[in-house]
């Protein structure tokens, strides 16, 4: 892959961890449950990691890292935050899994261009560690939540719980 090349899907990955930051620090004001929070709150301060270091290394290839595409993933992931939140816990985690497996699917993909640039190298495979380690989160919290949704909604008067 020339330089050029590079650093244009680089810049995609910059916009794509922009955005987000954005939307995890939205989501992380609009959850109900401290744990969450919390969660979304550092999952946002490791992606602001990866914007940084991707911004690093499209600087170190001669690049600029995009102004316009920042700014618009910032404002989208303000707004994917805003509403996602609004749709409640679950259905803001399940938006966050299909966002993280295509970052990683995204990864994977450069990954297997990069050639021998190692630092490079070594920066992408540990992004797409830290998503698969936030999908994984996600979706065992959504396990979670649901698994307590169908316990309200089974009855339990006179019936002996197992144990």
């Amino acid at each position: 892959m020339d330089t050029k090349a590079l650093i244009s899907r680089l810049n995609w990955f910059y916009s794509l961890e922009v955005e987000q930051v954005r939307l995890y620090t939205e989501q992380s004001k609009a959850v109900p449950d401290m744990y969450s929070r919390k969660t979304l709150e550092r999952v946002a301060a490791i992606e602001q990691g990866h914007v940084d270091n991707i911004g690093a290394i499209i600087i170190r290839l001669g690049g600029t890292p995009t102004r316009v595409g920042g700014v618009l993933a910032s404002a989208i992931g303000v707004v994917m935050g805003k509403a996602s939140g609004a749709a409640g816990l679950i259905d803001l985690l399940k938006l966050d899994i299909a966002l993280e497996e295509k970052a990683m699917r995204d990864y994977k993909d450069l990954i297997l261009k990069v050639g021998r640039d190692q630092e490079l190298f070594d920066t992408l495979w540990s992004n797409l560690i830290d998503e698969d380690i936030h999908t994984a989160w996600f979706a065992n919290k959504v396990k979670e939540l649901e698994r307590v949704e169908r316990r309200a909604l089974v009855p339990t008067a006179g019936i002996a719980e197992e144990e």
